[in-house]
């Protein structure tokens, strides 16, 4: 203390003498009985309010304390006696604790006062509560006399004066502060309407449930900034403490997560335009509205009476409440039918030929102007309404669903499923005009009537003299040319006075304009980049089917992204994030699907991609196998990729065939399966020993699509190249050997088990909007000779029994060459393996064989008994390389030649044919040297080689019977392509087999070729019953062998799991139809003529600024 402050009241004097025996007296006594606290209020801060002057009598003392200190523990609360409460934490100002000395009030009370007078001071304080900041110090007189006010005389040293006035405008400005608080940073509304006190801080992260919902979204955003400004339009990143509200509420917090579940909500955004918050000022509003809202405390009343005024008033204001909303809600009835005024260009449902019901007409019509739907447009809430009507509520009422409330925007307005136009349009109404009782769809209404020129009741769609009928876009060009003919002849007058006539600059700056006002400044930037000569990108879908067809790797796509991104300044491609987003819509897991009945022993989830390939299998220490790698997809989710992939082939397919696009079925859907080993496809990296790695591949093929219309089913969709690797869709991918039957039956068990369960199942799809169902029938016709063996337990093909199709065994195809029926089927495999496992009559081994005809293994797949064709004719090929060489070292002269004669022949053939047909050696038969093989000038050029002429006549007439017998079974339709050789096959084939059995009988004689035996034997049975071999031959599955290796490469990794993941998933998004749409539109417009210009300019260095220019015009 520094001098000595003299008080009046008390007449004593507190000098700096004696202020230490003072200060430790004073503390005895609030240790002993008081609290102290800062005094609260508006002026807390000024020094006329803290300096107050105290009660002195006989009985009580009163001191004036100036107290100062920057410790916490130093503020203490008086009693709730004296009025004074102590202030809330959020208006306390930031530095408060480390600020310079202040003064502050303390009152404190003595022991030494009389009970009488403390209970009569008690009651006055409690009657009157005088608070600090309302009225001046008092002195409480003895014997309950009303107290006499008195004005204090302080004389305030002029460094305090200065220091409490900036504090005040610090108090001023933390109490605004605090006051911001209360309210939501985004909508303005009080945070306590929340009855949970639910609030969000503006500039966190966001919350646990969000953040699932943003992950299962696959949305990137992470904060909560991001979501407003996406939601909200509002950036929140430059907000200041002083002058915004930190925390939004539970409402906000709804529409923004309701905006990303896409879930209807009625939560709704309150107001149409953004909130602004302004610094504070003394008329500061939020300021004014927080002391207006304070309120004295009351003494309680009486609980019982309280409860039923309470009760009562809650009634009267529930009644209010309602009978407010049915108004509001009749209000904004008739306020959206004056907004939309479409009495004259919308038909009325009274005008509809049928009486339908009321639940029909209420779909059938917009739901603010009542009448039937004109240009019908969907919200993201599943409503419909017209489009002109939606624009103008959207417009006046702002941006919410008219019938729910759910947050709507101009760009979420999306065109309903075709199948509801087809419903809307095929709607029968009647003629308005007054001579006309004719009734016509709504489809035709506006050609009708153009007829009625001089009618006025008649309602036209395009009012060409007033306003118009459809909304703009909906309109064909040369509708859009009429209508805007006025305005642009305004625009090019402006262009021509004041652009120089530069109108495609004059057009997009309105544009751009008019998207930057509301607020589309994605849609506005990416505008801007065009006008700056930027160009617009390429869609995500394009960008992957160029990847994929090209089989470039990430890198490597990367790599082409930032050189094109850094030489042109222009993103023509897609970033690698979303080429991945992309890739998620056609692969499978990503629609659901529903079957009825459920799928036995398989999970009913959708979301399932790319899985083990020994999932569901049951592991043991004895056949499970632990060293396979194998990756696949559920069968039934794949099955529902491909047929949304081909949604459109089906749709179009219907309505080919005239039929209506919202038949629910059922559709049947054929699928052959095939599957076939890769043989070695390790990668050979550097020396050391070769250790092979096989690999084997199940894949299928959606062959046909029918569906059922009344008593016949009608074709909407067939494969065009059943045999193409394009159509052949990758199921499973695993490096197993194909000849290990128990690996083989570890790793497809599961997936045979999933087919097994589709066959008695029905699919519900949703397919065009309307939930359709699917059947599904499963041939097994790809499989080569040796794995159908393996499959159907079969002994090896060097066996006695032949043939894969028929019980005959090799002397017995020898000796009847031509006359054989197919009698094998997997039901008959499956009794002889239980025979031949159990061997029920005790018979020896060869009797046991010749009773089973062959079966030893278990089999584990149903095959179709059908032909190879790809394998067939590369079978056969090799018998003819094999009969060539023997007619060369003339064999039916001399049966017993050596190995190294044998040998001699061999290479003398290789050279003749390398110098002739260009044919060069190799070591094992393939389909491309089958096919140069097979013709009548290598006939002729091994005749050359052949003395004899009776030689030559046999093999010419061996070939040519082969050439014509060969079209039936490898066409895709032999009664289409092929009806001759159809006809005459079977007077071919036993005349191939009489040739055999005569001229070259030295080689034929008790033995047969298996693909001899099955093409002489077989194929007209089967040309019988499927109509055709080659349609379902596994050429699809070899063709896709080169894929595998190519798809390995380019997706290179150090796992081997990881690796057959990305080898799987390309290899599916390679068969995608969608992305051949892409690929084939390139090709066109590569086919005719496009190439990149040459001539480079400075600000074009690729000169790929036509290119871009020429492709908007594609559709691709």
């Amino acid at each position: 203390m520094e001098g000595a402050y003299r008080r009046e009241a008390g007449g004593g004097i507190l000098s700096e003498g004696n202020t230490s025996m003072a200060m430790m007296e004073i503390h005895k006594i609030i240790n002993a009985n008081l609290t102290v606290v800062p005094v609260e209020g508006e002026g807390a801060g000024c020094l006329e309010h803290q300096l107050r002057l105290w009660e002195n009598s006989s009985t009580t003392q009163n001191f004036w304390l100036l107290f100062g200190g920057t410790s916490a523990s130093m503020a203490v609360s008086l009693p709730p006696t004296l009025g004074l409460s102590s202030a809330p934490d959020e208006i306390q100002h930031p530095h408060r604790k480390f600020s310079e000395w202040k003064f502050k009030l303390f009152r404190v009370r003595s022991f030494e006062k009389a009970p009488e007078e403390a209970q009569t001071e008690k009651k006055d304080s409690s009657e009157e509560k005088p608070s600090l900041e309302q009225s001046p110090a008092v002195l409480d007189k003895p014997g309950g006399q009303k107290p006499v006010p008195i004005q204090p005389a302080v004389r305030v040293h002029p460094k305090f004066s200065k220091k409490s006035c900036g504090d005040g405008k610090a108090r001023e400005k933390a109490i605004h502060q605090a006051n911001l608080r209360r309210f939501c940073r985004i909508c303005g509304s009080f945070l306590k309407m929340d009855e949970h006190n639910r609030r969000y801080p503006v500039h966190g992260p966001v919350d646990a449930k969000t953040q699932g919902l943003l992950r299962k979204k696959e949305k990137r955003a992470t904060s909560w900034p991001d979501l407003i400004a996406r939601v909200f339009r509002i950036d929140v990143r430059a907000d200041v403490d002083s002058i915004h509200p930190t925390e939004f509420c539970r409402n906000c917090w709804s529409i923004m997560y309701r905006k990303f579940s896409g879930v209807p909500c009625e939560a709704y955004f309150p107001r149409n335009a953004v909130i602004e918050w302004h610094p504070h000022t003394p008329s500061c509003d939020i300021c004014h509205a927080a002391r207006r809202g304070l309120k004295r405390k009351r003494h309680p009343s009486d609980v019982q009476l309280s409860r039923k005024l309470k009760t009562v008033l809650d009634r009267s204001r529930q009644a209010r409440q309602r009978k407010r909303r049915v108004q509001a809600r009749i209000s904004s009835k008739e306020v959206m039918e004056k907004i939309t005024n479409c009495s004259m260009i919308h038909l009325s449902t009274k005008l509809l030929a049928v009486d339908f019901p009321a639940h029909f007409v209420k779909s059938i019509s917009c739901q603010i102007c009542k009448h039937i739907l004109a240009d019908p447009v969907e919200t993201s809430c599943k409503h419909v309404f017209c489009r002109i009507c939606i624009l103008r509520c959207l417009k006046v009422m702002g941006s919410y669903c008219p019938s729910c409330r759910y947050p709507c925007f101009p760009t979420d307005l999306e065109t309903p499923v075709k199948s509801f136009l087809s419903i809307l349009n095929s709607l029968l109404v009647k003629c308005p005009a007054k001579e006309c009782n004719e009734e016509v769809s709504l489809e035709k209404y506006n050609h009708h009537v153009s007829s009625h020129k001089e009618t006025k009741e008649t309602l036209v769609h395009i009012n060409k003299g007033g306003r118009p009928r459809q909304h703009l876009l909906s309109l064909t060009r040369r509708a859009q040319k009429h209508r805007l003919r006025e305005l642009k002849l305004q625009v090019k007058a402006f262009a021509d006075k004041e652009e120089g006539g530069d109108v495609k600059s004059v057009c997009l700056t309105l544009f751009l304009l008019a998207l930057r006002a509301r607020n589309e400044h994605r849609q506005a930037d990416e505008l801007e980049a065009l006008m700056q000569g930027r160009g617009s990108d390429l869609q995500p879908a394009v960008c992957l089917a160029i990847r994929v067809n090209t089989f470039l790797s990430c890198s490597q796509y990367h790599k082409m992204y930032r050189t094109v991104k850094a030489i042109t300044g222009r993103q023509i491609f897609q970033p690698l994030h979303a080429l991945r987003n992309a890739e998620k819509v056609l692969l499978p897991g990503y629609y659901p699907f529903e079957w009825q009945p459920p799928l036995k022993n398989v999970s009913s989830s959708t979301g399932v991609g790319i899985i083990d390939g020994l999932s569901g299998l049951s592991s043991s220490v004895d056949d499970y196998p632990v060293d396979t790698i194998a990756k696949r997809f559920r069968y039934d989710a794949a099955l529902v990729s491909a047929l949304m992939d081909m949604e459109e082939d089906i749709l179009e397919g219907m309505r080919s065939q005239d039929l209506d696009d919202y038949l629910p079925g059922p559709f049947t859907v054929v699928v052959k399966e095939s599957c076939d080993g890769m043989g070695d496809v390790s990668e050979k990296h550097g020396s050391g020993p070769a250790v092979p790695e096989k690999a084997v591949r199940f894949s299928f093929t959606v062959m046909k699509i029918t569906i059922a219309c009344g008593s016949q089913n009608i074709k909407v969709f067939e494969e065009a190249k059943p045999n193409s690797e394009l159509c052949c869709k990758p199921l499973c991918l695993m490096l197993a050997d194909e000849s290990d039957h128990e690996t083989l039956t570890a790793i497809l068990s599961p997936l045979i088990a999933e087919r097994e369960a589709m066959k008695s199942s029905e699919l519900m799809l949703e397919m065009g909007g309307i939930l359709r169902m699917f059947k599904f029938i499963f041939r097994g016709t790809g499989y080569d000779e040796k794995l159908v063996r393996e499959v159907e337990g079969l002994e090896a093909s060097g066996s006695v029994y032949i043939c894969t199709l028929c019980d005959a065994t090799r002397l017995e195809a020898s000796q009847n060459l031509v006359f054989h029926s197919i009698t094998r089927s997997h039901a008959e495999n499956l009794e002889r393996y239980e025979v031949w496992r159990s061997n029920p009559y005790h018979e020896s081994v060869e009797e046991l064989r010749d009773r089973v005809k062959g079966v030893s293994a278990k089999p584990f797949i149903e095959t179709v008994p059908s032909i190879d064709a790809l394998h067939c004719d590369i079978g056969n090929a090799a018998e003819f390389y094999k009969i060539f060489q023997l007619e060369i070292g003339e064999v039916y002269k001399h049966p017993n030649a050596s190995k190294e004669e044998r040998k001699r022949w061999q290479a003398t053939l290789d050279k003749h044919l390398r110098k002739k047909m260009n044919l060069k050696p190799i070591m094992r038969m393939n389909g491309n040297f089958a096919r140069k093989l097979m013709t009548k000038e290598t006939v002729e050029a091994v005749c050359e080689l052949i003395p004899s002429e009776e030689r030559h006549k046999a093999l010419r007439e061996l070939m040519d019977l082969y050439l014509k017998m060969k079209p039936v079974w490898r066409s895709s339709c032999p009664a289409k392509e092929c009806p001759e050789s159809l006809c005459q096959y079977s007077f071919n084939s036993q005349r191939f087999a009489e040739l055999l059995s005569t001229k070259f009988k030295y080689r034929y004689e008790g033995k047969i070729t298996n693909y001899f035996h099955k093409t002489l034997a077989h194929v007209p049975e089967i040309i019988e019953r499927d109509g055709s071999i080659g349609a379902w031959a596994s050429e699809g599955n070899e063709s896709g062998n080169k894929l595998f290796r190519r798809f390995r490469k380019m997706n290179a990794r150090q796992s081997k799991c990881y690796e057959m993941e990305d080898v799987l998933k390309h290899h599916w998004l390679y068969t995608s139809k969608y992305l051949q749409k892409f690929m084939n539109a390139h090709n066109a417009l590569k086919n005719s003529g496009f190439t990149v210009s040459s001539k480079a300019t400075p600000g074009d260095p690729l000169g790929i600024e036509a290119s871009l220019e020429s492709q908007d015009s594609m559709e691709f």
